[in-house]
C-alpha cells in the first residue's frame, strides 16, 4: 500500500512539473499580462501546478518534492527558451543546469525518504 501511495505522489509531482513548465514557458506570450487568453492559460496552469505540488508534498518529503520540481522545471523551461526563442545559455549556464539535474538525480536515488 505504501508503494501505491508513493507512486501517486510522483504522479502529482509529474503533473505539477508539466503544468509548471506550461505556465512558465508561455509566460512571455502574455506580454506582461496584456493578452487575455495567454494570461488565462498561464494563471490556470500555475494554479493546477501549485495544487498538484501541494498534493505531492503530502506524500513525498517537501525537500525532495520541491528540488525535483524546481530542477526539472528550470531545465525544461530553459530548453523551451532554446528551441522557441533561440536563447542559448553560455557554458556556465549549461554546466549549472547539468549540476542541478545531477543533484536531483542523486537526491532521488540516494537521499533518505522518511
Amino acid at each position: 500500500m505504501k508503494s501505491i501511495t508513493l507512486i501517486s505522489g510522483y504522479i502529482y509531482l509529474f503533473l505539477a512539473i508539466i503544468s509548471g513548465i506550461a505556465s512558465n514557458s508561455f509566460l512571455k506570450t502574455t506580454e506582461s499580462f496584456t493578452k487575455l487568453y495567454p494570461t488565462i492559460f498561464c494563471i490556470t496552469s500555475i494554479v493546477v501546478c501549485i495544487f498538484c505540488l501541494s498534493k505531492a508534498m503530502t506524500i513525498i518529503p517537501v525537500g525532495f518534492t520541491y528540488a525535483t520540481y524546481g530542477a526539472l522545471t528550470i531545465t525544461a523551461v530553459t530548453l523551451f527558451g532554446i528551441f522557441k526563442y533561440n536563447q542559448i545559455p553560455n557554458l556556465y549556464g549549461t554546466v549549472g543546469l547539468i549540476l542541478i539535474v545531477s543533484g536531483v538525480i542523486l537526491l532521488n536515488l540516494f537521499g533518505k525518504l522518511k
